[in-house]
């Protein structure tokens, strides 16, 4: 039984080699990945002249993310443009290797290949346009042909259209929804403070989504969120310490209907009078509220900014 079972694991690990097929090999270093690099940091100078010396005549350049099925690419002369257009409209351009990234060079064994080496690279581009103030930040991926004159023939380049999306939107004024003074949310804000500052918790909590989410801008982990009971524990600790004499609105509460994701949005801006219990201390603590809400009428997310210094101040 047991030179049998051998038998069939050495069958097994043959059909497993034998699965196996070499089509060329990759190197870590190599011209095609010096030449790539090269071009791609005088792109980044806004060289055009060094630029057009790395490409060659027929080079073509692809978006890898497009749909366009008939998509004839971009030509050395269309894309030599897009480098002035980089000078023109970016400011702290930079494009580098993504942390524990480099480049690989691939020679296929293919004969259709044989003249060609490919480059892939992993980088991240950044940069502020110039005119909108938009920041670019976002990891590129390219692939590259290089033939044997070691002359790019090919760019491939896959990246996230967001942030040009952004770049594109902002060239033009455009609304974003409606901002109200006075509305249904913004009374149950001040209905919600005014029940706190007359210790009606019951009546103050019911404004919220039981699943709402609380954000305290003073804690260490900016994006730690409580829950409902969470915050209603927080609340109770914060009172232990101190009394509440007064909730004043300061100026007025805007409630913001956005377009963008539908979202109900009301800021508003108090001044809380406290006596700290510890010492009979007075202290005016100024705080911004963000409430988030819910077609229903609900909050479902308050972030609470105020000087937790104040607080502590003797």
């Amino acid at each position: 039984m047991r030179n049998c079972i051998a038998t069939v694991l050495l069958i097994a690990t043959c059909i497993t080699y034998a699965q196996k097929k070499s089509n060329g090999t990759i190197y870590v270093e190599h011209p095609a990945i010096t030449t790539v690099e090269a071009m791609t940091q005088a792109f980044v100078s806004g060289d055009t002249d060094k630029v057009a010396s790395y490409l060659a005549d027929d080079f073509k350049y692809y978006s890898g993310t497009s749909t366009n099925k008939d998509d004839k690419g971009m030509d050395k002369t269309a894309y030599l443009k897009t480098v002035k257009a980089w000078k023109d409209n970016i400011d702290y351009p930079s494009i580098k290797r993504s942390k524990g990234a480099y480049p690989d060079a691939l020679e296929y064994k293919d004969a259709d290949q044989k003249d060609l080496v490919w480059v892939q690279t992993w980088e991240d581009i950044k940069g502020v346009q110039k005119e909108t103030g938009v920041k670019i930040d976002r990891p590129i991926h390219r692939l590259f042909t290089v033939d044997k004159n070691n002359k790019i023939k090919m760019m491939i380049n896959y990246s996230t259209s967001t942030v040009s999306d952004e770049i594109n939107q902002s060239f033009a004024d455009r609304t974003n929804g409606q901002i109200y003074n006075h509305h249904a949310n913004i009374n149950s804000v001040r209905k919600m403070v005014h029940a706190f500052e007359n210790k009606d918790f019951d009546n103050a909590y019911k404004y919220y989504d039981d699943k709402a989410t609380f954000i305290d801008i003073n804690n260490p982990d900016i994006n730690k969120q409580f829950t409902l009971a969470e915050q209603k524990e927080n609340d109770k600790k914060m009172l232990e310490s101190f009394d509440i004499i007064s909730i004043d609105q300061q100026g007025y509460p805007d409630y913001l209907h956005y377009e963008l994701d539908d979202a109900r949005v009301v800021q508003s801006w108090w001044k809380i009078r406290l006596i700290r219990k510890s010492d009979k201390k007075s202290i005016v603590l100024p705080m911004m509220f963000i409430d988030t809400f819910d077609d229903k009428g609900k909050i479902t997310s308050e972030i609470t900014y105020y000087s937790e210094k104040i607080l502590e101040a003797k």
